[in-house]
């Protein structure tokens, strides 16, 4: 409370959030029509400019006055061409970066990159994508923008290496392939590099090219084969032009890894490599990302756009569960309770070694992970074909979006009936029993010989003890298969009440597949027959193979044959299904998503099938959540996935906080400090910081105890969101909704708590005109405040430090107390009125107003320690110091921040501590700059001052010796032609 005590505090409150989005249009190029429909970027980068353009293009004037290829899809045609004349100072030519959104057209910008060099005499591109489908899209887009003569070849078609010029098209999984025509070429991989030849200078595109992540390893994972075939092939062709395209670019910077030639990392950079970047931007948080995204831009390497979302409608439908339904789940869980206990008595019985164990319990937790989340997309089913038979009948057309399709478990159950099935076949039975069956500790018979070698003593018969008793290990191995057949026929009970593969159940439900167009990668599915029967078909059809199904399916929903779409991640990728003025399908499009993706890479690619270019109407966007709290956890990993990607791909993460899922965003060091509060405050080993939920039936935390300590769902990692939100899941409906809740209400008096005390992350904020500077409370708006309030213990206090009196004014906020000072403002720190009473004194506004009016006048020159000491130290020594002033002045970086980022680096931990959050802040001078930039620390402002001077000496030499290279190798540019402005403090 006290004034005199007040530290260095981060003035987050006073700065508001800007506008998520800016009107996207050109800014360096003046050729090309407009793009048919509105595109956006975010207005982070829309403050940074890229580039001056010189490249000049060689696409015909027919392909440009005709719009075949737009302004924007011509933007980024030149940019990458640019970029492309440009060399890392390793040789290796630099790369370009297109993050544009579905409905941009990435497919034809690929198409004209390719034909521009096409037509300077690079004949030879390869574009790599998610899936052979795509192939036909590719052709399309050649054919629409005039380069109908430019052949693209599949590569799993491709035998040796017979082919002469034009396009390779191939999937990821073909580049890690093996080549099926044998001889000398054994490989995809080295079939394409004979095709290239060893100095090959044509197209390289990554589209899609976050199925290339994961190149960087986390933890103990390793990195895909897939990510290091993209990095290889990279290595093997130094001089090819390298393009990434994809909507979704990296949804986490370490999954950069493989975009090797952007030179972000690497000789000539701050960065040595690629694990150097990751830790800074990790480290420093979201305004580290933000600051790569525009710094990307600055220098012509990268460019997002998307089209607008005027007109698309977002909606959270929380679906209520019937009283069946949690009966059902609530057996279920009993079900899982008993499993554990079985599966560690036995492999008590089994004095099982501790890697099998570990082993184990990966595998029954992984299993139990997909047996709720079946569960709770089951719980969907009957509203959402209740919406869907609403939607078509006003008039509109449906599309489900779905990521698993269950074939697996079908399949298993197709092949133990011999051929036949009497029922829908339930995936969440079939993932307890493979559970049971494979991974369950009690070998046969048959092993338990090598079970008995294994023992100490090889001669003896090895003894193992449980509850006090022994028994022989074949004893054991008996009682332990007695636990396994007795898990069985549990389940077999309860399989009985357990829901169908939601798949075939909306299909059939939906009027079956001659009115479901699917979209999966499922060969096969369920369907009843007239006579009431079940029965399993393959979905291939006489006519059409099954290499076109997806796209035969999609044409017939284009068509209006069918009015209803269901789509999997196998379709997710490419297909369009908007409500195109070119097709006679125009009716508007309701996309519901009832099975959140596993990740934000997924959900974009879904969530951009019905909202793209020359479209009549937008579509609706309908997210399916059930009121069980444990779902949350996919819709948490969404909304965190999403976020970032704001950051990253687009460089402004509020861009995705406008969709309903961010309230679900729980795992970030918030919500894990609150789960560590409510963890120890159930086993009363911490206070709590709220009241349980007043709707528990019984004592809430004599309950949650018992739960938490016999199902050890969280210790000892008590403040893993991802464990918790996934294992409560295990609960009974009533108790994990109690301790959601609990949790929620924890979290969000925890946020309130870090914007004052803790370093809250804020993203990009705002800043424009002089009131967002003035943070203080005139004795006017104090009053016109108080009068609105009518709490008892609302009002004004004052409290005696050193020879005046400290005031403030305080309104009830829940159990907590939010509070006004006169020099700065509303306060985020919340206070108990248990220190506030007992610390202050409660005052009748008469008697605060001159406190208030003085100490308010007072804090327009002079901060706090001057106000209460009568000195400050800092001010004795010649430093300003702006602790309690009612004005504050900010100093922002703005530049190419990122090409000096070890000096920044250096100076923030030097001064001010090495977790210290990059602070993004965009605002306007008074003379109507726009200035976009990294807030420094008024502490840091010196030192930081005196090295960029240096180094700005530095590098203004390099650039005259630079310029006079150049006037020597006019044709050739260097890296340091991209490095954008110098930094500067303003």
């Amino acid at each position: 409370m006290k004034e005199e005590e007040e530290a260095e505090e981060e003035e987050d409150e006073e700065l508001g959030h800007a506008e998520t989005y800016a009107e996207y249009m050109p800014m360096k190029l003046r050729i090309g029509l407009r793009h048919p429909d509105p595109v956006v970027e975010t207005s982070s980068l829309s403050s940074v400019n890229p580039p001056n353009v010189w490249y000049r293009m060689s696409i015909p004037e027919e392909t440009i006055d005709r719009g075949w290829l737009s302004a924007l899809q011509l933007e980024a045609i030149t940019y990458a061409a640019q970029q492309h004349e440009t060399f890392l100072p390793n040789g290796d030519r630099a790369s370009y970066l297109i993050g544009d959104g579905a409905g941009v057209g990435k497919g034809r910008t690929i198409a004209g990159i390719i034909y521009e060099n096409y037509l300077l005499g690079r004949k030879r591109s390869l574009w790599f994508s998610v899936s052979n489908d795509l192939k036909y899209d590719a052709e399309r887009d050649l054919k629409d923008i005039g380069a109908k003569n430019i052949p693209v070849y599949s590569l799993n078609k491709v035998r040796g290496c017979p082919v002469g010029k034009g396009v390779i098209f191939a999937t990821y999984s073909s580049l890690i392939g093996e080549s099926q025509s044998g001889g000398k070429y054994k490989t995809r991989f080295k079939q394409l590099l004979h095709w290239c030849g060893q100095v090959f200078d044509g197209v390289i595109v990554y589209d899609e090219c976050h199925k290339a992540k994961n190149v960087c390893p986390i933890g103990s994972s390793k990195p895909t084969k897939t990510g290091l075939a993209v990095l290889e092939l990279q290595n093997k062709l130094p001089k090819a032009r390298v393009v990434y395209a994809s909507a979704t670019g990296a949804s986490e910077p370490r999954n950069m890894a493989y975009m090797s030639r952007l030179g972000i990392w690497g000789e000539g950079t701050p960065f040595r490599e690629f694990s150097n970047f990751i830790q800074a931007v990790e480290r420093r948080g979201v305004g580290a990302m933000e600051i790569v995204a525009m710094d990307m831009k600055l220098r012509g390497m990268y460019i997002a756009r998307q089209l607008s979302f005027t007109g698309v409608t977002f909606k959270i439908e929380e679906v209520p569960l019937t009283t069946h339904y949690i009966k059902m789940y609530n057996k279920s869980v009993r079900l899982w309770v008993a499993a554990r206990e079985k599966f560690q008595a036995a492999a008590n019985l089994m004095d099982a070694e501790q890697r099998m164990k570990k082993s184990m319990w990966g595998q029954f937790w992984s299993a139990h992970q997909r047996f709720f989340k079946y569960l709770c997309i089951a719980s969907k089913v009957r509203r959402v074909v209740q919406l869907a038979r609403e939607e078509v009948k006003n008039g509109k057309c449906v599309v489900i979006g779905l990521q698993s399709t269950g074939e697996a478990r079908t399949l298993e159950a197709l092949e133990e009936g011999g051929g036949e099935l009497n029922d829908f076949v339930s995936t969440a039975k079939g993932v307890l029993q493979s559970l049971v069956e494979k991974h369950f500790p009690a070998p046969d018979r048959g092993k338990l010989f090598s079970l008995l070698a294994e023992q100490k003593g090889k001669k003896r018969k090895a003894k193992v003890e449980v509850d006090d008793s022994c028994m022989t290990s074949q004893d054991a191995v008996e009682d332990a298969q007695q636990m396994k057949r007795d898990l069985l026929d549990q389940l077999e009970k309860l399989a009985q009440d357990l829901p169908p593969n939601t798949l075939d159940e909306l299909i059939d439900e939906l009027g079956g597949p001659d009115n479901v167009a699917e979209m999966t990668g499922r060969k096969g599915r369920v369907v009843s027959n007239d006579d009431g029967s079940i029965s399993y078909e393959s979905r291939s059809e006489l006519d059409v193979p099954v290499e076109i199904l997806n796209l035969t399916e999609k044409q017939r929903f284009m068509d209006g044959e069918k009015n209803i779409a269901i789509i999997s991640e196998a379709a997710s990728s490419g297909i369009s299904l908007q409500a195109d003025r070119r097709v006679k399908n125009q009716r508007r499009r309701v996309h519901m998503t009832l099975e959140l993706p596993w990740s934000a890479d997924r959900a974009i690619q879904q969530f951009g099938r019905t909202h793209r270019s020359n479209q009549v109407t937008a579509p609706e966007y309908v997210f399916l959540i059930s009121e069980l709290a444990g779902e949350q956890r996919f819709a948490s990993i969404v909304a965190k996935r999403l976020e970032s990607l704001g950051a990253l791909t687009h460089g402004d993460r509020r861009a995705t906080e406008t969709r309903d899922l961010s309230r679900f965003n729980f795992d970030n060091k918030y919500g894990r400090n609150a789960l560590e509060i409510v963890m120890k405050s159930i086993v009363n080993l911490d206070f709590p910081l709220v009241n349980p939920p007043s709707n528990f039936e019984g004592d809430f935390y004599k309950g949650m105890s018992h739960t938490v300590r016999f199902f050890p769902l969280f210790f000892p990692d008590y403040n893993n969101i991802g464990k918790f939100l996934n294992r409560i899941l295990g609960m009974a409906v009533q108790e994990q909704n109690a301790l959601f809740q609990y949790f929620s209400d924890t979290l969000a008096a925890v946020i309130l708590n870090a914007k004052k005390n803790g370093r809250y992350d804020m993203g990009i904020l705002g800043k424009t005109g002089e009131k967002s500077v003035e943070r203080g409370m005139s004795w006017e708006d104090a009053t016109h405040a108080w009068a609105e309030q009518s709490g008892p213990d609302d009002g004004f206090y004052v409290q005696v430090l050193k020879d005046q009196l400290d005031v403030f004014f305080s309104t009830e906020f829940g159990k907590l107390f939010l509070v006004y000072r006169p020099n700065t403002g509303k306060q985020l720190k919340l206070e108990a009125y248990a220190d506030i009473k007992k610390k202050c004194k409660k005052v009748l506004s008469d008697d605060a107003k001159q406190h208030w009016i003085d100490q308010y006048q007072s804090s327009a020159e002079i901060c706090s320690h001057a106000y209460w000491r009568g000195n400050c130290k800092k001010v004795s020594m010649g430093l300003q110091c702006e602790v309690g002033l009612r004005c504050r002045t900010y100093y922002v970086l703005c530049g190419s921040v990122l090409s000096v980022w070890t000096k920044v680096e250096g100076v923030l931990a030097s001064v001010s501590g090495t977790n210290i959050k990059m602070q993004i802040v965009r605002l306007r001078t008074e003379d109507g700059q726009r200035i976009v930039g990294l807030i420094i620390p008024i502490n840091c402002v010196s030192p930081l001052t005196n090295i960029l001077s240096s180094s700005d000496q530095s590098q203004q030499l390099a650039v005259q010796q630079q310029q006079k290279w150049q006037q020597l190798h006019p044709q050739s540019l260097s890296h340091m032609h991209n490095m954008g402005s110098p930094p500067s403090l303003t």
